[in-house]
């Protein structure tokens, strides 16, 4: 007996917009609007639809957004986990990184708020397990210019 496979529709991608959005804050001021409209999208539709997916999150993260945009003028978007810069300068309770990193200190983040942050981060680092993740994230700490302690 011969199974049916349902045909697969896929939509003709017309391009990417990658853009960085505050947590549960987006709204059709820049850069939201001008990205959008000049690609024809719903505005409105597309900040109702992220602050929702994104009320859960901290306030104000910087949350890294992928949108396909299709040539039916439909999109989809993907949100990704918050930069390690900004997980770090909040574990350091810093307001930026250092000037001159591996000559001055900004400050200092310990190997287990490095491995707090790996975790957090682990679907979106290309590291293939928990430790190699704590060594990405302790690599970003240093070039920020935040020294690592155990």
């Amino acid at each position: 007996m011969a199974e049916r496979r349902a045909k697969k529709t896929s939509k003709k991608i017309e391009g990417y917009l990658k853009l960085q959005l505050p947590a549960g804050q987006a709204n059709p001021a820049p850069p939201v609007g001008p990205a959008l409209g000049q690609r024809g999208l719903n505005i409105a539709e597309f900040c109702a639809k992220f602050n929702d997916a994104t009320k859960a999150m901290e306030k104000n993260a910087p949350l890294p957004t992928l949108i396909t945009i299709y040539a039916d003028k439909s999109y989809k978007f993907a949100v990704k986990t918050p930069p390690a810069s900004w997980y770090l300068k909040r574990a350091a309770q810093l307001e930026k990184g250092g000037k001159t990193p591996g000559r001055e200190t900004a400050g200092e983040v310990t190997v287990a708020q490095c491995r707090e942050i790996a975790r957090e981060k682990m679907k979106d680092l290309s590291a293939s397990d928990e430790d190699a993740a704590v060594k990405i994230i302790a690599g970003t700490a240093r070039s920020m210019g935040l020294e690592v302690r155990q």
